[in-house]
């Protein structure tokens, strides 16, 4: 049996300047805080037949951030969900125009993340939105979602500028037609 994992099922990170350790170690420790958040929940619920309020408002907001910070993995990793059945039965040209295109909606979709979030985090600002459950400011959970969506950019414009390098696709997205 082999230590290394076979590239097909698994392939390695590609090579990035800032190393996606960066969100899986952030990713993984949002998911370790919503597993304890939710256990702490749960037994506090079992044992007095009362519920923590906050624990719904940390949830949440830990939920948007391992969204984010898996978003950006993907799209560094180039592991987005996309149709790569379809993409592959066209020329290597016309394969990457598609891909260019796919990043560049990419981008684009982030971008209208960024600025409709960033609105969402000045109107709760200024109208000092609270939480329900703990009266803490609304903004502080929800700036999650324009400054993650930055980070998201900053991984797809790093994406597009290898796919624009490269010379042909990774041998991970090779795909037989039927």
């Amino acid at each position: 049996m082999s230590a290394d994992p076979d590239p097909l099922i698994a392939p390695k990170d590609p090579p990035v300047r800032v190393p996606l350790a960066v969100e899986k170690v952030l990713a993984a420790v949002a998911m370790a805080a919503l597993c304890l958040i939710t256990l702490g929940n749960v037994i506090a619920r079992y044992l007095t037949n009362y519920s923590f309020a906050f624990t719904e408002e940390f949830s949440i907001a830990l939920m948007v951030v391992v969204t984010m910070l898996g978003a950006g993995i993907a799209t560094a990793a180039d592991r987005q969900i996309r149709i790569v059945f379809f993409a592959s039965l066209l020329p290597p040209k016309g394969e990457r125009a598609a891909e260019i295109i796919a990043t560049l909606a990419t981008i684009a979709m982030f971008a209208l993340l960024v600025w409709l979030g960033g609105r969402l985090v000045w109107d709760e600002y200024r109208f000092e939105v609270t939480s329900p459950g703990l009266g803490e400011p609304q903004w502080i959970y929800t700036l999650a979602l324009p400054l993650l969506s930055l980070a998201v950019i900053g991984r797809a414009v790093g994406h597009l500028i290898r796919v624009l390098r490269r010379k042909q696709r990774p041998v991970h997205d090779l795909v037989e037609p039927l």
